[in-house]
């Protein structure tokens, strides 16, 4: 057994209990090269630019793929492109595609499809990538295997655009003809290393083996089943009976991953995160007239005690955020305004703010009992601090149409960085990025030109110290600004068997894009 930790395992001990009726017979396939993985909650969907849940990605990135992967250290690598070289001045990124890939459907893969994907599919539906084509000239096709992008100014991320979670590369033949201003519909279709086969929903999805693989003897599984157990008891039972054989980050009770890592043939790692740095936060609507009074905006900061929900509701698998950037975010700084956790500051405040009493809607988020309890803390800490707090819990779908279409006082989310705070941080602030429809743009409607501004700056600097300068102004402005309420940054354990998988996370978005690289012993 074998734990790869940033720190250490908090020590605690449960007991797991099976819930009645079972889990779905069919999903629990056998045999050969057969890899069983948890997943909660359910995707929202699966189709390219329309699947945005952190879970839809994961089962996603081994249907797709996209120009680049990226190792721990964010070192970029070949995927679909095979080689890249950069102009002098910064301005145009040319691609070489790789030779013999297919699409699912036997279709060849062209550099017609990374222009239309990047041009069009991910300009539209994904925020990430959009906000970098802000720096895009023109994407152009120079030959079937070559796409150039030329840009207008030099932009110091362009080079970390290209995960499969920012910009999954689609076949333009079989898309082109829908209506992009609606998510795209259909059966998946990728050149990745599995192929879409079927989705029981409530029960589990599907993929096998891409016969005709761009990559020579992989991928080393003939079927991946992604089991949806919605009860975190039930997923930590399946994987110690052995029916399960990995356990995604976040689908089990952390108090319950020492007591797995201890079991026979199972190891536990922390890898697979890197580029994504996640980080816990509730969007905070501007919109509404009182948390408009930064007085009441202080006073929930000050209402929230950071350090329990870290120790108590992570078990340790969690730090206090220090602002918008999580602390692996390059150019990530500290020295920013602190809100220690101060009931009695937080009642003055609102008392200085005129406040009556007025009902507070704090939108859960339904990933599991982890936030249940959170947002069931949150809502305790915030009340005892004179807030009136109306929790709202709802299933996925109606969560994230809530947030999108910004029907909310205070909403739980956590989001991804992207390994660059002109990829993931910036559209999450920015006024450009106020659209309703999305939850994973500017949801709570911040706007402050300042901002704008520093972030617009820092994406077209190319020298680490100016970037790092302009970063520390935007985080201690955000700060000072009380932008969002920042509450962790996360640290997301995968339990697996790894007497039967091995390699299962082999880049710095993890499962998201490894499994086609894993292999059954």
């Amino acid at each position: 057994m074998t734990i790869h930790r940033r720190s250490l395992l908090a020590a605690s001990v449960s007991s797991i209990g099976w819930l009645a009726g079972g889990l779905p017979v069919p999903a629990w396939a056998q045999g050969a090269k057969v890899l069983n993985v948890a997943l909660f909650p359910e995707p929202n969907a699966l189709m390219i630019g329309a699947g945005s849940t952190g879970p839809a990605q994961m089962v996603m990135g081994s249907v797709y793929e996209s120009l680049l992967r990226y190792d721990e250290k964010l070192k970029p690598l070949p995927s679909l492109a095979t080689e890249w070289t950069v102009s002098k001045d910064g301005l145009v990124y040319t691609f070489k595609l790789k030779r013999g890939v297919s699409w699912h459907d036997g279709k060849p893969f062209t550099a017609d499809d990374v222009v239309f994907s990047a041009d069009k599919l991910m300009r539209a539906f994904n925020p990430r990538f959009r906000v970098g084509l802000l720096s895009v000239a023109s994407i152009k096709a120079l030959d079937a295997l070559t796409v150039e992008f030329r840009l207008n100014y030099p932009y110091a991320a362009f080079l970390g655009l290209f995960d499969i979670s920012s910009c999954s590369i689609g076949p333009k033949h079989l898309l082109e003809a829908q209506d992009l201003s609606k998510p795209p519909t259909g059966t998946p279709v990728g050149t990745g290393p599995f192929k879409f086969k079927e989705w029981v929903r409530g029960s589990h999805i599907q993929l096998v083996k891409n016969d005709k693989y761009h990559e020579a003897g992989q991928p080393g599984i003939d079927n991946v089943y992604w089991h949806i157990i919605p009860d975190g008891a039930s997923r930590a039972a399946a994987f110690e009976s052995g029916k399960v054989d990995v356990l995604p980050g976040g689908t089990v009770e952390y108090f319950d991953v020492p007591r797995l890592a201890k079991l026979p043939g199972v190891s536990v790692t922390q890898k697979g995160y890197e580029k994504f740095a996640p980080l816990a936060s509730i969007w905070i609507n501007h919109r509404q007239p009182l948390l408009a009074d930064l007085r009441v905006r202080q006073a929930l900061m000050h209402a929230i005690d950071r350090q329990a929900l870290a120790q108590v509701v992570w078990q340790g698998f969690a730090t206090p955020a220090a602002g918008p950037f999580n602390r692996y975010t390059p150019y990530f700084t500290d020295k920013v305004r602190q809100y220690p956790r101060d009931a009695a500051k937080a009642k003055a405040l609102l008392a200085a703010a005129g406040y009556k009493g007025e009902p507070v809607r704090l939108q859960g988020l339904p990933f599991g009992e982890t936030w249940t309890r959170m947002a069931e803390m949150v809502k305790q800490q915030l009340t005892l601090a004179g807030f009136n707090i109306q929790l709202n819990s709802n299933d996925m779908a109606t969560t994230m149409a809530r947030q999108a279409n910004w029907d909310f006082d205070l909403a739980f989310t956590f989001l991804y960085q992207s390994g660059d705070p002109a990829l993931g941080v910036a559209r999450n602030y920015i006024g450009s990025e106020i659209r309703k429809g999305s939850p994973f743009n500017n949801v709570g409607g911040y706007q402050n030109v300042k901002v704008d501004a520093l972030f617009e700056r820092g994406s077209r600097q190319t020298q680490p110290a100016d970037r790092a300068a302009t970063y520390a102004e935007v985080q201690r402005t955000m700060v000072d600004d009380v932008a969002a309420l920042w509450l962790l940054d996360l640290d997301f354990p995968t339990v697996y068997r790894s007497s039967k998988v091995d390699n299962p996370i082999s880049s710095a978005v993890g499962l998201n894009d490894s499994l086609g690289r894993a292999a059954i012993r």
